[in-house]
Parts: structure tokens; C-alpha cells; sequence
């Protein structure tokens, strides 16, 4: 059964997601930002091809950026083509920035990407959490309660 999408998000296509961040972080506030991008990666986008697994944002003092992204490069792209692991800038309010940067700096939480996504105007956005990491046994807790939830619903399900 797939999860449920957000509410406040238009998304139209998902291009990539990371799965892994809900199980290695406790997720917190969800934010959407838009992010800067050139031709040839929002072409390598549309055709489905990036990864966030391996990303993050950082708080500089002039702006938030997204580190450790891969958008591969455009088959076609020529001499125009990008630097596939490029920090690319994403793109928030002032106050945003500094709630992000006083949670990251003071509460020790990590600004995590969970997906890159077309919204309803063709425009890229990224799924932004500030999300506090997990130790093992908060893991440990988590594989628990969603074996229960899995296991609930089948005798639910059976009796029903």
C-alpha cells in the first residue's frame, strides 16, 4: 500500500525520492523549496534519471544549498552539459532560512531532502524536513511498530 502524499504539495512527478531518510531520521517540519537548476539538468529530470539518497542541505550564510545530489548528465547535452554532483541552491524565504539555520545550528537537527518532484506548473521542487537522526534502538523501535501495523491489519483483515 503506498503512502499517502502530503496535503499542502501539488506533486504531478516524482522524480526521485529518499526512502532511506524516514528510517535513519526522526522526520520533523516539511517544507517545499524550489531549486536552481540549468537546462540540461532539468532535461536529465524530466527524463526521470537523479538521485537524493546520498544528499543534504547546508545553511551558508548565503543561502541553503542541496550537496550531494546526482542529476547525470544529458545524453545530448554536448559541450553544454553540468557537473552531475553540482551544489545547487535552493530556493526559500529569509525566514525559512533562519529557522533552518537556528534549528541546525542550536537543536542539532539536519535538513534532509526527501524527494525531487515536478509540481502542477512544470516547476522543480525539493522536499525539504528538518529531521533529528535516529539512534539503533529508535530503529529497532520503528522496524517494531511497523511490523505490528503490518501484522494488525492482516488479523483485521482475516476476521473481517
Amino acid at each position: 500500500m503506498a503512502r499517502p502524499k502530503h496535503s499542502t504539495f501539488d506533486k504531478q512527478k516524482t522524480v526521485a525520492e529518499n526512502r532511506r531518510a524516514r528510517y535513519d531520521y526522526a522526520i520533523g517540519d516539511i517544507y517545499e523549496a524550489g531549486i536552481v537548476l540549468t537546462g540540461t539538468e532539468v532535461k536529465s529530470l524530466r527524463s526521470g534519471e537523479g538521485s537524493i539518497t546520498e544528499s543534504y542541505a547546508e545553511v551558508n550564510d548565503n543561502g541553503v544549498w542541496l550537496i550531494n545530489s546526482n542529476i547525470p548528465e544529458f545524453s545530448h547535452g554536448n559541450r553544454f552539459n553540468h557537473e552531475p554532483k553540482r551544489p545547487r541552491k535552493l530556493l526559500l524565504n529569509e525566514r525559512e532560512i533562519n529557522k533552518f539555520h537556528g534549528a541546525v545550528a542550536r537543536q542539532g537537527m539536519t535538513l534532509v531532502p526527501l524527494s525531487i518532484y515536478f509540481n502542477g506548473r512544470g516547476r522543480a521542487k525539493v522536499e525539504l524536513a528538518l529531521a533529528k537522526g535516529k539512534k539503533a534502538q529508535d530503529k529497532r523501535e520503528t522496524i517494531k511498530e511497523r511490523d505490528w501495523k503490518r501484522e494488525q491489519g492482516r488479523l483485521l483483515r482475516d476476521r473481517g
